[in-house]
């Protein structure tokens, strides 16, 4: 027989960048601060702010599930990576949009928010996966290959929530940030600003960040505990060597107000900072600088809004400083930059791609900067995608969206009240192809895909009919009798895997499926040979929280595969039926039906 032991997979699923912020200026770095300190933080005044945006994981796959809080509002990703909130009471100067998902470091952006203004953000989750571990006990150090490590004294951990002394195996997550990364405002917290020392705001230039989470053999959470330290190296990179002050500030990300803080300083060791922390969540070296807004809004030679477009900012004759933001769906672009600076502006498809659709010089001084319409007027990467979308009945959907899918990147229109879609895309290249898929909200149902090339200019998709495709997805258990239901969007349900085996998982996020219990959860795996609309394949895992009790069963476990679509576009579905024992003497008998249906997401 396995053993099948039961685990909980799931944390509670919860987080979004029309936001561009971009590093202060890294000349001059070792001179005296401006005699200007810069604006108190104002952390009291709210106003109303929509926000949306895509998740995905550290391979660019869309993350499903996840949950996502904004000021007074949450909502999950779908099966696209995809959220939405709506008109979320948030801090104005500081609207925190926060990604929760088991297995990775919280995904954190902010932002300002401006009245009437949207937001838009890609955020990429960072793996919480642990790389090394200690005795408490004894201290220890450990380390990265990229030259990240922590050193830690002895007896010098407690646990969190009481800050009782832990004497046990310690287990270390962390992950080093390499400014350099393109990626890297879709990676890191906040929207680097910072509250320094004197309680001013400030622009950060930083040479390197680490994300660190401690926890016990339970999985407890960890600290430090009062009155002791750890050292953290943190390496810089070697174009910034030559600039890197001798000494920097150091600073922690507060997750609560979505601003760094100002907490003790490290030291230029080789090619590293070294310095001491007391506690642990993400720590960041920079130099605090002033700072003014930059906001524009990017647009075709009509004036009609690009959006989702990257656009990019350079401090010109520095290259190595430079960051990138995302326009909304009106083409709004807004964030941070240095005062008093010469910029470059650039606007491309996305962060990878290295062809530039528009390019202008810009100077800072010391008051924000409203740059108004940014014509785009380079149509050689510009493209035009219009189409229709229509019901079961050839009516026009007016509940829906378009999902496009290009260079492995996911991007979401809402049809208008005729059923109708238009908008731009600043493209990489002068053909792509694109995966369209068409959704109505109202009966449930989507288009098969359709994949079209689309190139420079005009780009006519004809009419994309959102029906024979059912956009159910549910798990629906019967144990001993007793009915259970997860079902989307009120649960959250998703396939993963590689290889051989697929899993599939269902956990409640409101409470619990019909007759289950408050945050339950449901999951199997089988194998993923051959697999194929009719084919059986092997049950070789399974656990639910639906059953207080660990569960055995003895192979074979056959699951029919009845629906097999495409990746991204289609769904799996399949069942079995089986007979399942408990723990114990006389262990218990549980007969179990099962009937699943998820999008495919490999």
């Amino acid at each position: 027989m396995i053993s099948l032991v039961k685990k909980h997979f799931f944390g509670f699923l919860v987080i979004l960048m029309t936001s561009l912020t971009l590093l202060s200026c890294q000349k001059d770095l070792s001179g005296d601060l401006p005699i200007d300190l810069g604006p108190l933080p104002d952390l009291a005044t709210k106003v109303a702010s929509s926000v949306s945006g895509f998740v995905t994981d550290e391979n660019n796959a869309a993350v499903v599930g996840a949950s996502v809080s904004v000021g007074n509002l949450s909502t999950i990703t779908d099966d696209y990576g995809y959220f939405a909130v709506s008109n979320a009471q948030v801090v104005k100067n500081a609207a925190v949009v926060t990604v929760v998902k088991s297995g990775y470091f919280n995904g954190i952006k902010t932002y300002i928010a401006d009245q009437g203004k949207s937001a838009f953000f890609r955020i990429k989750l960072i793996p919480k996966t642990v790389a090394g571990t200690f005795s408490a006990a004894s201290g220890g150090n450990v380390s990265l290959p990229n030259g990240l490590s922590i050193s830690f004294p002895a007896n010098a951990i407690v646990t969190a929530s009481n800050n009782i002394a832990y004497t046990g195996t310690v287990n270390i997550a962390y992950s080093y940030i390499n400014p350099q990364a393109t990626d890297i405002m879709q990676i890191m917290p906040g929207d680097l600003r910072g509250i320094d020392e004197a309680g001013y705001l400030k622009l950060l230039t930083t040479y390197g960040m680490a994300a660190v989470e401690m926890s016990g053999s339970g999985g407890e959470l960890l600290q430090i505990a009062a009155g002791s330290k750890a050292n953290l190296t943190i390496p810089i990179p070697s174009a910034f060597i030559s600039t890197a002050p001798a000494s920097i500030p150091l600073w922690y990300f507060d997750e609560q107000i979505g601003l760094w803080k100002q907490q003790g300083s490290a030291t230029k060791t080789g090619n590293a900072y070294v310095g001491e922390v007391s506690h642990f969540s993400f720590w960041n070296c920079d130099v605090p600088a002033n700072y003014v807004r930059l906001t524009c809004t990017i647009v075709d030679t009509a004036g009609n809004p690009i959006p989702f477009a990257a656009v990019k900012l350079t401090v010109i004759n520095n290259s190595a400083n430079s960051r990138w933001g995302f326009t909304d769906a009106t083409g709004y672009v807004g964030g941070l930059v240095p005062s008093n600076a010469q910029l470059l502006m650039e606007v491309y498809s996305d962060y990878n791609c290295g062809t530039v659709a528009f390019s202008q010089t810009i100077n800072t001084s010391n008051t924000d900067i409203t740059l108004g319409n940014i014509v785009i007027n380079n149509t050689q990467y510009t493209a035009h995608i219009t189409g229709t979308l229509t019901d079961c009945s050839s009516n026009p959907v007016t509940n829906g969206y378009i999902i496009m899918k290009v260079d492995q990147r996911y991007y979401r229109y809402a049809v208008n009240n005729t059923g109708a879609f238009d908008f731009n895309f600043v493209m990489c290249n002068n053909a792509s192809s694109a995966l369209f898929i068409g959704e109505d909200m109202t009966s449930g149902q989507q288009s098969s895909g359709l994949t079209s090339t689309i190139t420079p200019g005009n780009n006519v998709i004809g009419n994309i009919q959102a029906c024979g495709v059912s956009t159910s997805e549910f798990m629906n258990l019967v144990i001993n009798g007793t009915s259970y239901a997860y079902t989307m969007p009120a649960d959250t349900l998703y396939q993963n895997g590689q290889g051989n085996i697929s899993n599939i998982i269902a956990s409640s996020r409101n409470g619990s499926p019909s007759g289950g219990t408050t945050g339950s959860y449901s999951y199997m795996s089988f194998d993923n040979t051959a697999m194929a609309v009719g084919s059986v394949q092997n049950l070789s895992y399974f656990a639910t929280s639906n059953i207080a009790d660990s569960l055995y069963f003895t192979p074979p476990i056959l699951v029919n595969i009845t629906e097999y679509g495409a990746i991204g576009s289609g769904f799996i579905s399949g069942n079995f039926n089986s007979t399942f024992l408990g723990a114990g003497t006389i262990p218990a008998t549980y007969n179990i039906q099962c009937s699943f249906r998820v999008r495919r997401s490999f």
